[in-house]
């Protein structure tokens, strides 16, 4: 008896040793399986549907809706939010909630932007021309403000949610209605009014009282309206835009104290870029005594020109690097900056940044000089494959336009680029069919579809010099380029025209706001 029990324990000790070894192994497996495959939490809808079949509404860890008990905020008993975690075509994951008490009846639901606050502002602008225009999808954050032109109609930023045009609408016209009873009979004359712009709503959803313009006005940049390939230009439009000291506030940014005014003082940090005058510069091989002895200030004129014509000979010819956050991970990357000159026009600045942290890489170009008295416009239509091999400059404020092709490129979009026409359109290209049906083409139309793979398939026939085309580059500030091979003779095919902005143009810039007559000198008379 003796013996066996001691045959037990030890068998009892053996297993009990060999239990934490089997659970290391299985723990180590899998953490090996969640670093080579991490769990993709925002999945998209036919991605849900497909884990549901595969492991049944049975399984919690295959449930694609999340339920969590919580309060009701109407008759405070207990209801139930269901949150299901998805992404939008063509835009960001999104958390979706609905709330529903069984005890009162009451519902809810809102949307919620699952990413981090954008760089940029954003404001999206819709045309509704036709009914089928009122289907169109939107999303709006929680600091979003809507408003619907015609009818001087503006929702403020409150909680977000995922609509349509016609379901905006139906909102603010059922929230007008909710108190016109009580209104009839304590303010007859507001009743009136108010009725007027339910009516004018009613016509609009109905579709008697179109055109109608929607505007949507993010700073955090996580509101969207669809976009329907093909259509026509002027129907849709998006803008980013650099956030105010106001509306970083209203995020809840880390707003800097003082004004909107530059600091005078260089700025602490890794990553502040460290300036210095002419005066300060000392060429290379001077030693520490020769400057101890010759002051900054006190260098003569031929040493002065010495130096600027060693700064500019350094400026044009040398890769400069300094340090900013990386706009993904907020770590520091290096940022490489060098002057380039395109013949013909004028000084360019190619900038990249490359973050060894995330990954994260980005180029672009800014044209310097001074701001232009007028915009320009070129035309160029490619009817040689030749063609495509042109340098074009396209800077960030420059919009371009392929009628034939339907393709409109409002300004800001893919930035400042330095390419040439083919790479340009193939960066086009590239992008759109990322976006449209390598990452969330699940939850489209059959038409909607159709139509992105016939736009594609024209633009792709356009870059491979299948196509004639023409090509519209407008710039209001007049810093874009499309090379002429003929130069400094006219070239046949391409017209470059200069015109007077607009006065939305120059508002979109900022010139209006511009004021330097006081900084002209005035005339004084004596008395």
């Amino acid at each position: 008896m003796a013996d066996t029990i001691e045959n037990s324990n030890a068998a009892t000790a053996s297993t009990t040793q060999a239990e934490p070894t089997d659970t290391t192994t299985t723990t180590t497996t899998t953490t090996t399986t969640t670093d080579e495959h991490p769990e993709k939490f925002f999945k998209t809808v036919s991605e849900t549907v497909e884990g549901l079949r595969d492991t049944g509404a049975e399984d919690a860890e295959g449930h694609p809706v999340q339920e969590i008990e919580s309060m009701c905020m109407n008759c405070h008993k207990n209801g139930t939010t269901r949150m299901l975690l998805t992404s939008i075509p063509y835009f960001r994951e999104i958390i979706i909630m609905s709330f529903s008490c069984p005890h009162c009846g009451f519902r809810n639901s809102e949307v919620q932007a699952a990413g981090q606050i954008q760089e940029k502002g954003c404001k999206y602008t819709l045309r509704v021309e036709t009914p089928k225009d009122l289907t169109r999808q939107i999303i709006k954050s929680d600091y979003c403000a809507c408003k619907f032109a015609e009818l001087d109609i503006e929702i403020p930023a409150k909680r977000g949610q995922i609509s349509s045009v016609e379901g905006l609408l139906n909102q603010v016209k059922e929230d007008l209605e909710g108190d016109q009873p009580s209104r009839k009979t304590t303010d007859e004359h507001l009743y009136n009014q108010i009725q007027e712009v339910i009516e004018k709503i009613k016509a609009a959803i109905a579709g008697q009282t179109l055109p109608l313009t929607v505007i949507l006005d993010d700073p955090s940049g996580n509101s969207w309206i669809e976009f329907v390939p093909g259509e026509a230009s002027h129907k849709w439009s998006h803008v980013e835009y650099f956030r105010s000291n106001e509306q970083n506030s209203f995020l809840g940014l880390d707003v800097a104290s003082g004004s909107d005014q530059p600091q005078e003082t260089n700025p602490s940090g890794a990553y502040a870029m460290q300036t210095s005058s002419l005066n300060d510069y000392v060429p290379m091989g001077t030693t520490a005594s020769q400057q101890t002895d010759k002051p900054s200030g006190l260098r003569n004129q031929s040493e002065s020109a010495h130096v600027a014509s060693a700064a500019e000979e350094d400026i044009n010819g040398e890769v400069h690097t300094f340090e900013v956050p990386c706009p993904v991970c907020h770590y520091i990357a290096p940022t490489h900056m060098k002057v380039v000159n395109i013949p013909h026009f004028k000084d360019v600045i190619l900038m990249s940044l490359s973050c060894d942290k995330c990954g994260y890489k980005s180029n672009e170009i800014k044209t310097g000089g001074a701001i232009p008295a007028q915009g320009r416009r070129i035309t160029l239509k490619v009817t040689d494959p030749d063609d495509l091999s042109r340098d074009i400059l396209k800077s960030e404020t420059a919009g371009l336009k392929v009628p034939e092709l339907h393709l409109d490129l409002t300004p800001g979009t893919l930035g400042g680029r330095f390419t040439t026409l083919e790479g340009l359109l193939r960066q086009v290209h590239d992008e759109l069919e990322t976006k449209v049906f390598s990452e969330t083409s699940d939850s489209m139309e059959v038409e909607t579809k159709t139509n992105w793979t016939r736009f594609l398939n024209r633009l792709e026939e356009a870059t491979d010099g299948k196509v004639e085309f023409t090509v519209e580059l407008e710039d209001p500030l007049a810093g874009s380029y499309i090379q002429n091979p003929f130069a400094p003779d006219p070239d046949p095919n391409m017209t470059v025209e200069d015109y007077d902005r607009t006065f939305e143009q120059n508002e979109d810039l900022g010139l209006n706001d511009i004021h330097v007559d006081s900084n002209q000198p005035t005339e004084t008379t004596g008395n």
